[in-house]
């Protein structure tokens, strides 16, 4: 269940209360006239259950600009009316994609803040120093760090409903944060080579445990195909925990770690298959990404509705 909280205009309450008893999957509604002071209305409660929202977010999308809608998870909802609620609502929760907060989530991972751009240096650190020491236990975690996913995400999404400013901002982002990332994590080889820790020879033997990172074939695109398919599931079904698991199978944060050693070392032939690896991942994830995408979109159809006046619609709320 979902739990909803409004402001509404008093002159437009029982527009919202007809909208909202009119829709299946609701119920709990209550309503405080007068209560709200910024914006001035009254407060209105209901909880919705999950496979429902897109359509009562929908209706009542025009309170964005004049109202407020905040949206929260119920964890548990010991109620026969709810439980009534989500029996009435078509499908499964699990399978329902609430468009307006993959919108906003999507916003919000766009963003090139200082902590994605930490995350990306130290889990490409974590990848560098992995491949030195021949740690597949290293470059496990560094993959597990990285916060790329959200990016491709973006690519994803972008594609689904043809917003290519999208699609360039969060290609600008990857850009960004893999630039910085491998230029920090070069400088830093290179300093560990000037001390005598490592040497243009680090590379050449003793390594195989870390060789897959540059060494792309036809598994590494279907394992990226089957991550980029399984990460927007957890994303779109909110589970994170299943994220993890998407992050420990592609190699993208290690690629990145390993071309950054390479350049530092001077071993330029390795580059060239930490770049392919890279770009291979990237482009796997992406067009699994798009199709579940796709697939949920026509499965939910009323969620996706881009031509409507509605301040949920995944058009808004975008950066760009």
């Amino acid at each position: 269940m979902l739990h909803l909280r409004l402001i509404s205009p008093p002159g437009r309450t029982d527009e919202v209360l007809d909208a909202l008893e009119g829709c299946v999957g609701v119920t709990n509604i209550a309503v405080l006239p007068g209560t709200a002071r910024t914006p001035r209305g009254d407060l209105i409660f209901c909880d919705v259950a999950r496979e429902a929202a897109n359509e009562v977010l929908d209706r009542i999308g025009w309170l964005e600009q004049e109202g407020s809608i905040s949206v929260e998870q119920v964890d548990l909802a010991l109620s026969r009316v709810a439980h009534q609620a989500k029996a009435e609502a078509p499908g499964e929760g699990d399978d329902a994609v609430v468009w307006a907060a993959l919108a906003q989530r999507i916003a919000e991972d766009l963003r090139i803040t200082w902590a994605f751009l930490a995350f990306m240096v130290i889990a490409t650190m974590l990848a560098g120093i992995g491949v030195i020491t021949n740690s597949p236990i290293l470059i496990v975690g560094a993959m597990v760090l990285g916060p790329e996913f959200g990016a491709i995400a973006a690519i994803c999404f972008g594609l689904l409903t043809w917003r290519w400013n999208l699609v360039g901002r969060a290609l600008a982002t990857l850009a960004v944060g893999f630039g910085i990332a491998i230029a920090i994590t070069t400088a830093c080889a290179l300093v560990a080579r000037g001390l005598g820790w490592i040497d243009a020879q680090a590379l050449d033997t003793g390594h195989e445990e870390v060789q897959f990172i540059v060494k792309p074939d036809r598994w590494s695109f279907i394992v990226a195909l089957l991550a980029g398919a399984a990460g927007v599931l957890s994303v779109t079904a909110g589970k994170s925990s299943a994220l993890v698991g998407v992050f420990i199978s592609v190699t993208t944060i290690p690629a990145a770690g390993y071309a950054a050693v390479a350049v530092a070392l001077g071993n330029w032939s390795e580059l060239g298959g930490s770049a392919l690896q890279l770009g291979v991942n990237i482009a796997g994830m992406v067009v699994s990404g798009t199709a579940v995408l796709y697939v949920q979109r026509r499965i939910w159809p009323q969620g996706m509705r881009l031509g409507s006046s509605t301040g949920t619609r995944p058009s808004e709320g975008l950066p760009g």
